[in-house]
């Protein structure tokens, strides 16, 4: 799955090593919600990814199925394992903003140039700001009563606000085998880059790991458990550009090919 302002290009560099490694291997690349149209509301792309994927993401093969998804894309994947009474054997999430975002990022200036992050909840903290997918996952530290407020997606998926399918979505992320989270310090994008680890800021903007997030002491999603069963792995690579996790050689034979 692809990350934001861009489309399922980003992947054909990976298609290929994977027909390379493991030849004959059945590969989706999702083109949906491509470049500016990326920007649409989480749940909306969520929803009309769904009815694409589910047939492969609830196949009973042997083999399994793996979900690749960079950036913005990761998140798009979290929640179709949340919805999704999936047989996904792996999800490999690629430098994605898993616990939010709160960063002066290039498409942050570039489409809301009056905004800083300092202020721009007052724009993504509301009905309007929920249409656009970065207000989705807009994690300010500062204003944690807002988010919690008007977060219809990202503190949904954390069951930080009221949800009538919060168990469902915790048992269904729960059938994951393997979580693969990669990202780096030079990621320059994803704001904190440890939030593709699931870390995130606390209110001093000091990074808090996942361990020590709210929603993971209380297992509130299931990561607790799935951490103490082994089954999630953490990569840190330096050096790597936002726009290069998907075209890096290491990066795949280190995070993708172990794994096919």
């Amino acid at each position: 799955m692809h990350g934001i302002l861009s489309g399922p290009i980003e992947f054909n560099y990976y298609n290929e090593l994977v027909q390379q490694y493991h030849p004959n291997t059945p590969v989706t690349i999702v083109d949906m919600f491509d470049y500016l149209v990326s920007l649409t509301n989480m749940w909306t792309q969520v929803e009309n990814i769904s009815a694409v994927v589910k047939p492969i993401m609830t196949n009973t093969t042997s083999e399994g199925t793996i979900l690749v998804c960079f950036s913005q894309g990761g998140l798009i994947c979290r929640a179709l394992l949340s919805v999704i009474p999936h047989n996904v054997e792996t999800f490999i999430s690629l430098s994605g903003p898993l616990s939010g975002q709160f960063g002066d990022s290039v498409f942050l200036k570039y489409f809301f140039p009056k905004y800083l992050k300092e202020n721009i909840y007052k724009l993504f903290y509301t009905d309007y700001g929920q249409t656009y997918s970065i207000g989705n996952y807009w994690n300010d530290p500062h204003q944690q009563t807002l988010y919690k407020k008007f977060s219809t997606f990202l503190a949904v998926l954390n069951n930080q606000s009221v949800n009538p399918g919060s168990q469902e979505y915790r048992h269904n992320f729960m059938r994951l085998k393997n979580l693969i989270l990669v990202g780096g310090p030079d990621d320059g994008v994803i704001t904190p880059w440890q939030a593709g680890h699931f870390g995130m800021y606390n209110e001093s903007e000091a990074i808090l790991p996942m361990e020590e997030q709210e929603w993971y002491k209380n297992d509130a999603f299931g990561l607790k458990t799935l951490n103490s069963q082994g089954r999630i792995h953490r990569f840190t690579f330096s050096g790597i550009p936002h726009r290069s996790w998907h075209s890096n050689l290491t990066v795949f034979e280190t995070c993708i090919k172990p794994w096919l």
